[in-house]
């Protein structure tokens, strides 16, 4: 009798073993839904040229995807609860495909744009819906290595982007920027369809009309005016009242979604420390790692001149550093638990960002690419457990709910330090240039003896001030990115002993 008992308690793990498979499915979906971003960002000038579009209006090729992006994440655990978590990861997908081929056959730039908001309405979700099925498939205790895994997509495909958009478009055709996608995610398609396991379906679940309305106009108008603040100007009337309403929806969000059955966004959820902890150390560790995306690109190109394939080829040591490191970090996670990698992480990430606000106009690749390696593995070790933490805190029947929120707040956070930086950046160039300028005037006989000298012109000065100035700014702003990382550190030991309370509510 007893024998019958153990074996009727074997099913469960007759699958552990099979979740290796569509693990290595799921991965493939999400590194093509990440990639195809990356390649479109470093193409806008390209795009512009084909279609003989203005930069306001090409722009949107990024931000009607981002926008589309940070509407959908919410219904990301009402949809995978009611129609189950594989059919709503087929459903994204296919939508991102669809999407993809649309884009490859745009015949103008509004086409285009149009094509870009409907896959961001598929990948938008990838990412959330993914992480949330490796939690229904994959036993606790191996939680950590398999995020590990799944995190290396979100961490290479930015880094191979740059390189591999500039290869496509100097040797094929800007189609292929999205023609390549299609063949990958036709093929992650086919691999989860077959591999992956129906979910269990909640049929009981409503729909949160009013909810979903709220949180995607707080976060539409939130994501949009952060995109455009620099641009546009934060005092404009325009980025004034987008930020008005997306706190003002914010506000009524909380206020409706509060005691709420079904909600589509479940705020309850920040009542759980642990989990609470992890979106906002994950969100801190996010400003720094888009401070470094963003930042570098413009030093490399900008001051250095560099060409986009081999900046790409350049930033490619520091993401095999974190792609190594992630599966890594996620079976020590396993083993020792989120403080010391957090911590060792942190450290090396926080001080070797630091250390990049010293740069110079010629700073030597030499020195560089060993601190963007040394940065590329303490995100690598941090990242994850950070965010695994907070995951495994949840009780499971809330996987995707809690899915979806912590990645609408790291895109928000995401948005967000682009766009601090970025005014940062500006200021403090703008600040620089005068400082300098303040030196070199007409009456400086320096000045005329540099121009006989070396035959500048004062035109040729002037760019030498902008550059230096430039320069100087990148280095401030990557001083003022290291500050959240530094911040996140001593937040790590507040993990501890919370660990060991999972079912929390």
């Amino acid at each position: 009798m007893g024998n019958d008992l153990t074996q009727a308690a074997l099913p469960p793990k007759e699958e552990q073993p099979s979740f290796w498979l569509p693990l290595i499915a799921i991965i493939i979906g999400a590194f093509v839904a990440i990639l195809n971003n990356s390649l479109i960002n470093v193409a806008i000038p390209k795009l512009m040229t084909v279609f003989g579009s203005t930069q306001d209006k090409i722009q949107w090729v990024l931000t009607g995807y981002m926008l589309a992006s940070g509407v959908i994440i919410p219904i990301t655990g009402y949809a995978g609860d009611r129609l189950g978590y594989k059919k709503f990861f087929l459903l994204s997908l296919g939508v991102f495909t669809f999407g993809a081929f649309l884009c490859a056959i745009a015949w103008s730039d509004t086409t285009l744009i149009i094509a870009r908001v409907l896959q961001g309405l598929g990948g938008g979700v990838i990412m959330p819906i993914s992480m949330a099925i490796i939690y229904k498939i994959v036993p606790r205790n191996q939680i950590g290595m398999a995020l590990g895994l799944w995190g290396i997509s979100a961490m290479v495909a930015p880094a191979v982007g740059p390189t591999l958009s500039g290869y496509l478009i100097e040797w094929f055709n800007w189609r292929f920027l999205f023609i390549i996608n299609i063949p990958v995610a036709l093929f992650a398609l086919f691999m989860v369809s077959i591999l992956l396991k129906e979910t269990e379906i909640d049929r009981t679940k409503t729909f949160d009309f009013m909810g979903f309305f709220l949180v995607a106009t707080s976060a539409a108008t939130l994501l949009y005016a952060l995109s455009n603040g620099n641009s546009v100007g934060w005092t404009s009337f325009e980025i004034v009242f987008l930020l008005y309403i997306a706190v003002a929806t914010g506000i009524l969000l909380i206020w409706v979604e509060k005691g709420k059955e079904n909600p589509i966004i479940d705020l309850e959820l920040f009542k759980n420390f642990t989990f609470t902890l992890s979106v906002i150390a994950s969100s801190l560790v996010t400003v720094g790692l888009f401070g470094g995306i963003f930042l570098m690109p413009i030093f490399l190109q900008n001051i250095q001149q560099m060409s986009a394939v081999d900046t790409g080829l350049l930033l490619m040591p520091q993401a095999i550093a974190m792609a190594i490191m992630m599966p890594i970090a996620g079976k020590l996670f396993d083993k020792i638990g989120v403080i010391p990698l957090g911590l060792v992480g942190l450290s090396l990430l926080s001080v070797m960002s630091y250390e990049l606000h010293a740069l110079t106009i010629d700073t030597p690749h030499g020195w560089l690419i060993p601190v963007l390696v040394l940065r590329g593995i303490g995100m690598g070790l941090c990242m994850m457990p950070i965010s695994t933490a907070g995951m495994n805190a949840v009780e499971p029947r809330k996987v995707g709910n809690a899915s979806s929120l912590s990645n609408l707040v790291r895109q928000v956070a995401g948005s967000m330090a682009i766009a601090i930086l970025t005014m940062i950046m500006q200021k403090r160039a703008a600040l620089h240039g005068s400082h300098i300028a303040e030196n070199i005037t007409l009456d400086n006989p320096s000045v005329f003896q540099l121009g006989d000298s070396s035959g500048l012109s004062f035109s040729t000065i002037g760019s030498l001030i902008q550059l230096e100035a430039t320069t100087r700014g990148i280095g401030d702003t990557f001083w003022v990115s290291s500050l959240p990382l530094f911040l996140c550190i001593p937040l790590v030991f507040l993990f501890k002993k919370r660990k060991v309370k999972p079912q929390s509510t």
